[in-house]
């Protein structure tokens, strides 16, 4: 299928890419960065997805992946995250020949425990994704929303790296340990093409880190 992903330089993003490709899907990547990937089955286009005047004309496209995302504690999170997803997705999403489309949130999506540009952002795309699900089922097409929590991403290099905060962190996960970007693409594979019944959903994996409950007698 005609794949479309958005953020597809690096982390997530990346890994969703190669995933999608080793399954046969032609591959479409918008990134402001370079790609590193050089597959016949990719195509590659740089473009900042907040400029919906200047984002790509790409047909046909199947399967949506709105991926990209920051995280920099100003109103640039909202502008990327939330208004570039709603971009791509009324440019490429809303359209009779998409099949699916899955937008990554974040776990503080639902427990608002991050930065609060960040988590409104992640929170509004959780909204969007069921405003975007009532609006192509008349396409037989599915929306769904992913929330991980913590990855093993660049983005958290900071913390990662870390000894204390590591520590802190892994203490508030039921499972001490945070999720590869190349098992999350895996899950973005599963809600966009295996799965044909479920829509207007969010998925949390985040490690148990919401359920942490620390019972005090």
């Amino acid at each position: 299928m005609k794949t479309l992903i958005t953020g597809a330089s690096s982390g997530i993003g990346l890994a969703a890419a190669k995933k999608f490709i080793a399954e046969g899907h032609s591959v479409y990547g918008i990134d402001i960065l370079p790609s590193v990937l050089n597959d016949k089955a990719y195509t590659h286009f740089i473009a900042d997805i907040t400029k919906k005047e200047l984002l790509p004309d790409i047909d046909g496209i199947e399967v949506l992946i709105n991926n990209a995302g920051v995280q920099t504690q100003t109103i640039r999170d909202i502008e990327v995250n939330l208004m570039g997803t709603i971009n791509c997705t009324e440019k490429y999403g809303i359209t009779p020949d998409i099949k699916a489309i899955v937008n990554i949130a974040s776990a503080s999506a639902l427990t608002g425990a991050e930065f609060p540009e960040y988590s409104a952002s992640k929170g509004g795309v959780v909204s969007y994704t069921k405003n975007t699900a009532l609006r192509i089922a008349k396409y037989g097409a599915v929306c769904n929303s992913i929330s991980p929590g913590g990855v093993l991403t660049a983005l958290n290099k900071h913390i990662i790296e870390d000894e204390n905060l590591w520590k802190a962190v892994m203490a508030e996960t039921l499972l001490p340990k945070w999720a590869e970007p190349e098992e999350i693409a895996e899950w973005i594979y599963f809600v966009a093409v295996i799965n044909k019944s479920m829509t207007a959903q969010d998925i949390l994996i985040d490690n148990g880190e919401a359920a942490k409950s620390n019972f005090v007698w």
